[in-house]
């Protein structure tokens, strides 16, 4: 009772502000105590209203402190019995914590949690664990509220034990009862054996994070380089098309000089003509003034006398006529420029198109997940169609889909585009972006995706022996994918169809053998530099293959 005393004493002697034993002590008029220094800077704080930070009474005025005597002495009494300031509020349990299951009064948070005791402790009252040989092998673990979760409800016991064939954990007596015959091991060896699972998950989880943290790494710099890329071509652009303004303005200066100078010389020659004309019509002015005074004289022997050494009319050096046309000078010049335009215009507005289309095309390759479903690759699905002028003149092509291997050769017209090696044959349509499409087979038959430039004769134009050209090579036997030469042997089980899936852009493709359920066979992942056409190579006669219609 004594110690409880004195623990009384400690909480009502310590500042609820800095949560030690009271310094200076004040009595505001509420009858809470402070530490002086706390209760000025707490008020120091608030502008106006002056409260209790414990009651929140408002006082006003503000209050003057004077210290309490009586508290300070008593402090000072405590201080000399060596008695230490009570625990700091957040020392003691609140309702989100676990309070230790022996304090008495207002009770500690606790710091352990005993497995075997079922009891949670503070510092003060975990310490026998700590010390006593007793407890040295009883199981210390971080507070919990859950200890009576390990009681089994039935018998009353902790639960060491699990059931794996039932999955829960059970106690000693629960495995030679309610569990006897069930595989049952100790919760331990359980837990080390789940533990390792779970080290595997967390492994798998973090090399995942790694991965995850590497993939939004690119992703920054790829926004970055997109940045980067926008600016320098909004840049360039902006350079290009200034260059192309400049070019028609210099254009438009050469047209005005040239139809300046036109005008010079043209107004330069009619003005001369005008000219000669004046000058002509003055000449003939004085004539036609001679020749009437001439005609007025009176004397007929004079008259006569003076005609014949009239000089005779000087024949005009310009027609008789001059031919203006009407008004139509220039405005040819004006039709060809508005000619320029309206090409320009159009010019643009193809190329527009092209440009437009071609910024719009820029995007990020982001991963995208390959179908899972068969459902899921019909979405992709592209009709093929062999071409003829491809084919080697053994095979026979019908419906423009099926192709056979037949003993004579075909009336095939030359075709530079024609195998002659070997028995191939190429799609018509060329494969980009996302497609998918299947190929029945029989007996022995290469499915392929080539480039269109691959060789049409020699050893390096059969599918599969070059860089230009992947292929799975099916037969009834086996199955092997083959490039540039390389074999990668296939030991999943295959069928008489084969699915073949394209990401041009990703660079992924995928052949799958089709029947109730879709089995991947090979996966490549590379850079595709051109369009990819289909093809097949057929290996002896009557062998034959058909590009399926997929709907």
């Amino acid at each position: 009772m004594a110690q409880s005393g004195v623990d009384l004493h400690q909480e009502r002697l310590c500042c609820s502000i800095c949560q030690d034993l009271l310094k200076d002590p004040v009595t505001i008029p509420c009858g809470h105590n402070y530490c002086m220094k706390c209760i000025q800077g707490f008020w120091d704080e608030e502008e106006k209203i002056h409260s209790c930070p414990q009651c929140r009474k408002n006082f006003m005025p503000r209050p003057v402190l004077v210290k309490n005597t009586m508290l300070a002495d008593l402090i000072e009494e405590l201080k000399k019995t060596g008695v230490q300031a009570a625990p700091a509020d957040h020392c003691y349990a609140g309702p989100e914590d676990v309070s230790c299951d022996f304090c008495s009064g207002r009770k500690l948070k606790a710091i352990k949690s005993c497995l075997i005791c079922l009891a949670s402790y503070c510092e003060k009252h975990l310490q026998p664990h700590l010390d006593e040989a007793a407890f040295k092998k009883h199981k210390l673990v971080e507070p919990s509220k859950n200890l009576q979760e390990n009681i089994c409800s039935i018998h009353d016991e902790v639960m060491k034990m699990f059931c794996r064939t039932d999955q829960k954990c059970i106690c000693y007596l629960c495995s030679v009862d309610e569990h006897r015959g069930h595989n049952t091991v100790s919760a331990a060896a359980e837990r080390t054996e789940r533990q390792r699972d779970l080290e595997e998950s967390q492994q798998q989880i973090q090399q995942r994070i790694q991965d995850r943290e590497k993939e939004v790494k690119l992703l920054q710099q790829e926004v970055e380089a997109i940045n980067h890329s926008a600016d320098q071509t909004v840049k360039d652009s902006e350079k290009i098309f200034t260059q192309m303004i400049r070019l028609i303005q210099k254009r438009s200066c050469d047209v005005k000089k040239q139809i300046r100078s036109q005008r010079q010389t043209e107004v330069s020659r009619v003005k001369d003509l005008q000219e000669e004309l004046e000058q002509e019509i003055t000449e003939l002015k004085r004539r036609d003034a001679e020749l009437k005074q001439l005609s007025l004289t009176e004397d007929h022997s004079q008259f006569l006398l003076n005609y014949p050494s009239l000089p005779p009319l000087s024949e005009s050096t310009h027609s008789s006529s001059i031919n203006v046309r009407p008004l139509r000078y220039f405005e040819e010049v004006t039709a060809a420029v508005s000619k320029l335009r309206d090409k320009l215009q159009e010019l643009l507005r193809e190329e527009w198109t092209n440009i437009s289309a071609t910024v719009t095309h820029v995007d990020v390759l982001l991963p995208e997940p390959e179908p899972k479903s068969r459902d899921g690759f019909l979405k992709y699905s592209r009709q093929i169609s062999l071409d003829p002028n491809t084919a080697h003149r053994q095979l026979l092509l019908s419906e423009n889909r099926k192709v056979m291997f037949m003993e004579r050769p075909q009336s095939y017209s030359d075709h530079p585009d024609r195998f002659t090696q070997y028995y191939q044959v190429l799609s018509r349509e060329s494969l980009t972006g996302r497609c998918y499409f299947e190929v029945e087979w029989r007996e022995k038959v290469d499915v392929a995706v080539t480039y269109k430039n691959i060789s049409r004769s020699g050893n390096e134009s059969g599918f599969g022996f070059n860089n230009q050209s992947w292929v799975l090579s099916c037969s009834t036997n086996s199955l092997a994918c083959f490039h540039n030469s390389i074999q990668t042997p296939i030991s999943a089980p295959g069928s008489s169809r084969v699915g073949v899936y394209l990401d041009h852009r990703a660079g992924v493709l995928s052949f799958y053998s089709v029947s109730e359920s879709m089995t991947l066979l090979h996966r490549v992942q590379t850079t595709f530099t051109q369009p990819l056409h289909a093809g097949v190579w057929l290996y002896k006669t009557g062998v034959s293959a058909e590009f399926c219609t997929l709907k």
